[in-house]
């Protein structure tokens, strides 16, 4: 049985938490064994049907974890908590009980890149941390530390330095950037749950 399950909306998402996973020691985990799905229909194919993908995989993994983004779900209707509850409530009938939890990212993946670290300007601007910040000056408001359209923001950066779009930028910033530095409320679940269901052991090793 290996540790962990991961279903995701998009290859983002996925290159994202193969760079977080390859860092237990940053997330304050032991080194683990996991498997990452994407789901063919993105985040409203995880909203509504994770518990139906992962179903079959229930004795195969000790842990199912699930993210997709508010964003684009389906669920306009519904608070982020709401919709994770409901996701849960879905996942804990098919055989996940106390043994899965749900991340959803308001309002998309790209909230997680802008925390205050270097590396962000190096990944997505090629080291040009004044222009990053002239464009995030355009898409903040008063008291706002992050864009209210965060993806928005990130294509106007990697265009304006003629960066390729690749979902490889999101491996090296999950790679690279400090974890600490990222306050966001998704992420902050994301780690918590994962050093509640994978502590470090005393006098053990933490990388593979």
């Amino acid at each position: 049985m290996k540790d962990l399950v991961i279903l995701v909306a998009d290859k983002d998402m996925e290159m994202t938490m193969r760079g977080l996973v390859s860092r237990p020691q940053s997330l304050g985990i032991r080194a683990i064994q996991y498997d990452i799905f994407t789901h063919p229909h993105h985040d409203p194919g995880v909203r509504t049907h994770a518990a139906e993908f992962l179903r079959p995989y229930h004795k195969m993994y000790r842990y199912a974890l699930v993210l997709f983004d508010r964003e684009g779900c389906g669920a306009d209707d519904m608070s982020t908590e709401e919709i994770a509850q409901s996701v849960q409530q879905q996942m804990e009938s098919a055989g996940w009980q106390q043994r899965c939890a749900v991340v959803v990212i308001d309002p998309e993946l790209e909230v997680w890149v802008f925390s205050d670290s270097p590396h962000v300007a190096q990944v997505i601007a090629d080291g040009d941390e004044q222009a990053m910040r002239a464009v995030l000056a355009r898409h903040t408001g008063e008291n706002r530390p992050k864009p209210e359209n965060p993806k928005s923001a990130m294509e106007e950066i990697i265009r304006l330095k003629k960066i390729p779009r690749s979902s490889a930028l999101f491996q090296r910033l999950a790679e690279h950037v400090s974890l600490s530095r990222c306050t966001d409320r998704s992420f902050a679940r994301l780690r918590e749950t994962l050093k509640r269901w994978f502590p470090i052991h005393t006098g053990g090793t933490n990388e593979a």
